[in-house]
């Protein structure tokens, strides 16, 4: 909610360039992740991939934990997930630096743990996709709790974006680690009710109309319609009053 003031929002030059270096700065932070990914790909050849999965109900598995979001399998695999995190990081870092930030190892290591937990034994589980879905129902969380209209401009984007990912939770397509995307976008969900306070509330213009609606209504007055007998009645109808109000024709021929 919102903090209603009687001072025009700020629409400075000044606070126009803290936003755009907000931006920039979420935009460099994702970009700089994404080469990140990009050099460990390029090194996968150069040692065993497999020891540094997740490997659900294995406690050598668990070292996944902290790197297998910057594995992957494939160039396509790769290319997917640093277009999502790279939309949806800028967008997040730019709108909730603080929480963002906060959030980002909660849902880095509960996206391991959905796929530790939920995997199947044996099978292997990497990649950055986790991330992706806790960053985006981070977005779409925050935007229920906070609703002030950069939080809600943000949530309606990430759901133009990448609504799909309210599916890929669940089980769908073969060699798909949907326990990670559970995981991570659990994670996401927490991060945003515990940091959704982070970040301050933007200013709410107050207009002239809403002090004009509350003058009009006692502060003392409930609202609740009064009681049958305190309805006025408009018009009753006349004592021993007798007449034909609809005539019906008679039955056979005969009339009563």
């Amino acid at each position: 909610m919102q903090l209603p003031t009687e001072a025009p929002v700020p629409d400075t030059p000044a606070q126009r360039k803290a936003d755009r270096r907000r931006l920039l700065r979420a935009l460099n932070a994702s970009l700089a992740f994404v080469l990140l990914l990009v050099a460990v790909f390029a090194a996968q050849s150069s040692f065993d991939v497999r020891a540094f999965t997740v490997q659900p109900w294995s406690l050598h598995g668990l070292i996944g934990l902290l790197t297998a979001p910057l594995l992957h399998g494939s160039v396509e695999h790769l290319a997917a997930n640093a277009t999502s995190l790279l939309l949806l990081g800028t967008l997040a870092g730019a709108v909730y630096p603080k929480a963002t930030v906060r959030a980002l190892p909660i849902v880095w290591i509960g996206s391991g743990i959905g796929a530790w937990l939920l995997g199947d034994p044996g099978s292997y589980h990497l990649g950055a996709s986790g991330l992706t879905h806790g960053l985006m129902f981070l977005v779409m969380t925050l935007g229920l709790l906070r609703r002030d209209r950069p939080s809600i401009a943000a949530a309606m984007i990430a759901f133009l974006l990448y609504g799909g990912m309210l599916l890929t939770v669940l089980p769908r397509e073969i060699g798909v680690s949907w326990q990670a995307h559970l995981g991570g976008a659990v994670a996401g969900v927490i991060a945003a009710f515990v940091f959704r306070l982070r970040d301050p509330l933007p200013p709410r213009k107050r207009y002239s109309w809403e002090d004009e609606d509350e003058s009009m209504v006692p502060a003392h007055e409930e609202l609740e319609p009064p009681s049958p007998r305190e309805v006025p009645v408009l018009w009753n109808r006349p004592e021993h009053q007798t007449g034909v109000v609809l005539r019906f024709p008679p039955r056979n021929g005969q009339e009563e």
